[in-house]
């Protein structure tokens, strides 16, 4: 039940996914499923979903060359501006400085 939830988000991380939405995917109901998730994965489905993304995003930035708008459309961000805010957030570093490869650097 939960794996079609996975399935979705791996599927279509662009997707404006709810509980709700991925609840529906698993044929569950909201609660049930975010219980059942958050016990099965050791996190809730949109913290789930905000690290798939992230993950994503950050194999995008290392083996493409896509503009960065691409990349941030591609794992469900309206705007560059808003992704790199998140990115930054989960990395600590802006993601054109990730693809250059300045995570790799020691300070």
């Amino acid at each position: 039940m939960t794996s079609a939830a996975l399935r979705a988000i791996h599927r279509e991380p662009a997707r404006p996914w709810t509980v709700a939405s991925l609840a529906a995917e698993a044929g569950l109901s909201r609660a049930p499923f975010a219980r059942r998730f958050t016990a099965l994965l050791g996190q809730p489905p949109l913290a789930y979903l905000s690290w798939w993304r992230m993950t994503t995003a950050a194999r995008l930035l290392r083996e493409s060359d896509a503009p960065l708008t691409t990349i941030a459309g591609q794992v469900g961000y309206a705007s560059e501006f808003a992704f790199g805010a998140a990115f930054k957030r989960r990395y600590g570093i802006a993601p054109g400085r990730y693809r250059r490869g300045d995570h790799q650097r020691e300070v």
